[in-house]
């Protein structure tokens, strides 16, 4: 059978040679013939002779070599499936579901499992879901990493398709040539995440630490004890980061400079930073508790760029209204703690800088354009009144930005556009202010410190010099190349602020009644007349206010709501759900309404009242988006919470704006609000 078998291709030229060789002898031979005929046929007997020892050796030897190919040929499967059981790497086969098939021996033994195990591969690994195999067309290989007992593993799956095989197939029909299987392949990665886990432990990180009042809480000690409570509070700061292998510096007489490993952040943030109460309890006769503010910068391109990066952190904190951590890790901010009502500044001295530092860029532009936050509400437009009237003081045209007016600030404004001792530009909207504001414009912003919540944003970007003033926390979102920003979460509102700038801005200031009663009102309504948040200077302001001619009467009467606000509020409150016992969760409606979040937002306001409801959380759908007004009293932190949904705000007071239904809106503030009893974060 072997003699019918004929070679092909490189074979066949190959157990071909000796009939070329005999060619060639050929043809010598015939050149020998040539120069001498006796040498000719001698040479001729010795052709033949080579002629026929070649075909008889090439018959010979054809059979042998036929039936040692067709040996190896039959041998080659198993030598493959050897040498892939033998493999060194491991290796496994699945079907696209993600059922094994078949797998080599070390696979085997990593798994524990048998080389024909037919069960799914999650069942040896969860962490290999269905979505995770290769089973798009687009996609071929898909990797990923997995823990199997006390190795990480680094898992490679590669789709092979199986068409060319399918289509030569003598025994299967109608079988489709898209058949694929999945192969997979294990690299162990144990010590190289142990040496990347260990080189990211050891990464430097750089902190500065603020003590917050120190003056005051020096005051409130008498002169003799004052030494010994700097030593202790400095000794505590040293030995609480000493124990997490950290070097404390101390810079001045309240500030520190700590540097540390990560793994020592990371052991930190686990503990909450515990360092923040214990700072509080020093107490040698102080009536103030100290607090600590830390900023800390991580993970920058060089050693300069964290210590930036702490000193961003730091002045968050602080602008956030301190006793608190702020973590900035590249892009990423995290806040802890911030959880205590900053203390309120005796000291009107900071007030008083401002406002001489507001009144020289005032008077160095031409112009003044104020604007609030989107949907502005009476605290910023009385803030904006305020402003309106320092700018006038100086003989400076000044326009104030409000696209939308809600019901609330309605009657407020009318005052104004109804006088005639008021010009009809006073008010203006986004597409009036672009056209007005350049180089040689002040823009003043009220009532928020976030540029994506002003008015209009365009504006920010239209000349060089910006004001901030606000009462809100800082966020990671800030207007950024402020020339001056005031920001004092202290402050129960805008208004109280303004009402303290305008005492110092110039002596020659006077406001006008209807003015008076627009910073009155905005005071009213961010302290829930006087309720919330209000302190000696609150009254202080108002005190001012009033001798400037402020109306109590006259302003309850502009805030005053219409039936169908009322009737909306009432259905808030009657519709409420009482979460985890504390939290009260309403949705406001807000069909036929003109400013259905402000009826949210007193609806929050009311729940409070409600006997065991710590927070108010009230949801209104308006321009398609939910919005959502949050409420405290003392003992939880709304504005983490609201943080956490793109808000912010203060600890009691705070919102947010959310893109998504109202369902999802509603589960998304009752996972947070698990989260935070998980966490430990919830007031106490």
């Amino acid at each position: 059978m072997n003699n019918n078998v004929k070679f092909k291709g490189p074979m066949k030229h190959f157990m071909r040679w000796p009939l070329y060789l005999s060619a060639l002898v050929m043809l010598l031979d015939l050149l020998v013939f040539i120069v001498s005929v006796k040498a000719g046929i001698l040479v001729s007997v010795g052709t033949v002779i080579y002629i026929f020892i070649a075909v008889k050796l090439f018959r010979y030897h054809k059979p042998l070599i036929i039936n040692d190919m067709i040996a190896f040929a039959n041998q080659y499967d198993v030598v493959e499936k050897r040498m892939l059981e033998e493999l060194a790497l491991p290796y496994a086969i699945m079907d696209m579901e993600g059922r094994m098939i078949w797998s080599n021996r070390i696979f085997s033994e990593i798994t524990g499992r048998d080389q024909f195990y037919k069960k799914n591969i999650s069942t040896v690994f969860p962490d290999i879901t269905p979505d995770k195999l290769p089973v798009a067309e687009e996609q071929e290989i898909s990797e990923m990493s997995t823990h199997f007992g006390e190795r990480i593993y680094r898992v490679s799956m590669q789709r092979v398709t199986m068409g060319e095989v399918v289509s030569h197939a003598d025994i299967l029909e109608n079988l489709s040539q898209n058949v694929s299987l999945i192969a997979m392949y294990l690299y162990d990665e144990t010590e190289l995440k142990e040496y990347i886990q260990k080189n990211e432990d050891n990464k430097l990180v750089v902190a500065l630490a603020y003590l917050d009042n120190y003056e005051e809480a020096l005051e409130s000690v008498e002169d003799v004890r004052r030494s010994l409570l700097i030593a202790l509070i400095d000794r505590k700061i040293t030995k609480y980061f000493s124990n997490f292998d950290g070097l404390v510096k101390k810079l001045e007489k309240d500030k520190y400079l700590l540097i540390m490993r990560q793994s020592s952040l990371e052991t930190l943030k686990e503990q909450r930073f515990h360092i923040l109460d214990e700072v509080k309890t020093v107490n040698i006769g102080n009536e103030m508790a100290v607090t600590l503010s830390i900023g800390v910068g991580l993970n920058a391109s060089t050693y300069i760029q964290n210590y930036e990066y702490s000193r961003i952190a730091i002045e968050m904190a602080l602008g956030r209204g301190g006793d608190q951590v702020v973590i900035k890790n590249g892009n990423n901010i995290t806040y802890i703690g911030g959880k205590a009502q900053q203390m309120e500044k005796s000291t009107r001295v900071k007030a008083r800088v401002k406002a001489q530092a507001l009144k020289e860029f005032m008077s160095t532009k031409d112009r003044v354009v104020v604007m609030g936050h989107k949907i502005t509400d009476v605290d910023a437009l009385g803030a904006g009144i305020g402003i309106y009237r320092a700018g006038k003081t100086l003989g400076k045209p000044v326009h104030i930005v409000i696209n939308d007016p809600t019901t609330s600030i309605r009657p407020l404004m009318s005052g104004f556009m109804e006088n005639p001792d008021y010009e009809p530009s006073m008010f203006v909207d986004s597409n009036q202010a672009k056209e007005l504001v350049d180089n040689n414009t002040v823009v003043i912003v009220v009532d928020t410190n976030k540029p994506s919540y002003t008015e209009c944003q365009d504006l920010l970007y239209m000349t060089k010099t910006i004001v901030v003033l606000d009462h809100h926390r800082r966020g990671s979102e800030v207007i950024q190349n402020a020339v001056l920003s005031y920001v004092e979460p202290y402050a129960s509102s805008s208004c109280e602020m303004i009402a303290e700038i305008l005492q110092y801005f110039a002596d020659g200031l006077k406001l006008r009644s209807i003015e008076a009663d627009c910073i009155y009102a905005g005071i009213m309504i961010d302290t829930n007349n006087f309720t919330t948040r209000a302190g000696v200077r609150t009254f202080e302001a108002a005190a001012f206010l009033r001798r400037c001619g402020a109306d109590v009467t006259r302003v309850r009467k502009m805030l005053r709501d219409n039936i169908d606000s009322y009737k909306a509020r009432a259905e808030a409150v009657r519709t409420a759900e009482i979460y985890r016992d504390y939290f009260a969760i309403a949705r406001c409606p807000s069909e036929g309404l003109e400013s259905p979040t402000v009826v949210g937002a007193q609806a929050a306001n009311e729940l409070l009242n409600i006997a065991g409801v710590k927070a108010s959380f009230v949801l209104t759908s308006y321009n398609n988006e939910v919005y959502i007004s949050a409420r405290a009293i003392d003992e939880v932190n709304v504005q983490v919470m609201m943080e956490r949904m793109g808000g912010g705000g203060h600890l009691n007071i705070a919102g947010a704006q959310v893109k998504d239904t109202m369902d999802e809106t509603e589960r998304m503030l009752k996972e947070i609000i698990d989260q935070l009893y998980q966490e430990g974060e919830r007031e106490k």
